[in-house]
């Protein structure tokens, strides 16, 4: 792969985010107050390893938070079952939490370091990566530029564009078709991404498909999942699931009219960032309805109407209890989450107007009768009901939906197929013979 050369714009980049670095402390202290970093591992943001590097070839795989994570769940083990160590590094206090529970120990798990050229220079030098795959859309200039200097391929998995990335980008063209020369091989998630890197300046471009279609629905346990059922046992229930701020305030109103007409109602919101509980309880509590905290110990008893599920890994929990999940980031201008996980446990979905992240896949499950799209408390509180109801179109929500993510599956087989020449590659380089 030709070397790729850098526009003045990346080189002041790289400079100031250099004299940043003496600093970034600062940055991270304010992170840590507002409970977005972990200080017992503060180092390795500045690239400093916390563990040794595992002896064999090794793969490092970067997503920026839980969904990723656990989109190439899946890949990891496979990689693993090839012979290659993994290293996997992330961004958020809650994908290394979910790392740390359901990861294997053999799996390293690091925090991204902060993209300076000092702490990533640092970084590649202990872990000494034989192959870099980024997922989704994580574009760091300097991640690139100092892999592309080791001439280390790197691979865009599972990789995406959205509409509003694709325009924030096409402002920079010539300094972003710098950037993407260091990718050695791109594998968008569908057509659409694929049009918008090719037309950014990414070379070898395959749409295989989304590898979240291929990632197994979250695991329970078993013990939690009995004790929530037993607390309500006889309630209907409802989950908003991945919540951002200002869209409790509709779920809660929503509750208010749908408990009219299903007194046993009981409301769980789970907020995407955990640690907005309690400012979901105000919202909850303003409008009069009773809530609790899971994170304080908390089941729900029959006075509770909103319990506030603010805790890391257990949206499978929720969406096997819950027979209706409304999706969350879509009643805001967010974009909304990913469906797959609710639907592949049997949950009927629910979603608001802003879906512009996964704007495909919704409009497959509407046409298909496999998901209610709402816009407001009113219209929320009416689906929910109508699906709460009756039994029978909440089965045919639940298989159309079932029906078309079958369909859609397949990225993770494309995805190995892929990148087996540089898996071939990097074993020929180790065994010459």
């Amino acid at each position: 792969m030709p070397r790729a050369r850098a526009t003045l714009l990346i080189h002041l980049y790289r400079l100031l985010t250099w004299l940043a670095s003496p600093f970034a402390r600062l940055l991270l202290a304010g992170r840590i107050r507002r409970g977005k970093e972990d200080p017992a591992r503060l180092g390795e943001r500045f690239g400093r390893a916390s563990r040794p590097r595992p002896k064999g070839p090794l793969v490092w795989l970067h997503g920026a938070s839980v969904g990723e994570i656990i989109a190439i769940m899946p890949l990891m083990d496979r990689l693993r079952a090839l012979g290659f160590k993994v290293l996997l590094t992330s961004g958020t206090v809650t994908s290394a939490k979910l790392a740390g529970s359901r990861l294997p120990p053999d799996i390293v798990h690091q925090f991204l370091p902060l993209d300076s050229p000092l702490f990533m220079r640092r970084f590649l030098k202990h872990w000494r990566p034989d192959l870099v795959l980024l997922v989704e859309s994580e574009l760091w200039p300097n991640l690139l530029v100092e892999v592309g200097r080791r001439r280390v391929p790197l691979v865009l998995v599972n990789a995406r564009m959205s509409e509003r990335s694709f325009a924030q980008w096409s402002r920079l063209p010539k300094s972003v078709a710098a950037l993407l020369a260091h990718v050695a091989l791109c594998l968008p998630q569908g057509p659409q991404d694929a049009e918008r890197l090719t037309a950014l300046g990414a070379t070898r471009v395959s749409a295989i498909g989304n590898l979240k279609f291929d990632a197994p629905p979250p695991p329970v346990d078993l013990a939690a999942f009995d004790a929530l059922r037993a607390a309500t046992i006889g309630r209907t229930v409802l989950v908003a699931a991945s919540t951002h701020a200002g869209e409790d305030a509709v779920v809660v109103a929503a509750h208010g009219e749908l408990v009219r007409e299903l007194p046993q109602l009981l409301t769980i919101i789970a907020p995407r960032h955990p640690e907005r509980g309690r400012e979901v309880i105000g919202v909850a509590t303003e409008a009069g309805c009773p809530a609790v905290l899971r994170s304080d110990g908390y089941l729900p008893d029959r006075g509770t109407q909103i319990y506030v599920a603010d805790t890391i890994g257990e949206l499978g929990l929720f969406y096997r209890l819950a027979p209706v999940a409304l999706l969350g980031g879509s009643l805001i201008r967010h974009g909304g989450q990913n469906p797959i996980e609710p639907v592949k446990l049997g949950a009927a979905i629910l979603h608001g107007p802003h879906v512009a992240n996964f704007a495909a896949l919704y409009e497959q499950l509407d046409a298909a009768g496999g998901a209610l799209a709402v816009a407001d408390a009113r219209s929320l509180a009416a689906g929910a009901a109508a699906l709460l109801t009756d039994g029978e179109a909440r089965r045919r929500v639940s298989a159309a939906a079932q029906a078309t993510i079958a369909t859609l599956g397949g990225a993770l087989e494309r995805t190995l197929t892929a990148l087996d020449p540089y898996l071939v590659q990097i074993r020929l380089e180790r065994h010459p013979s």
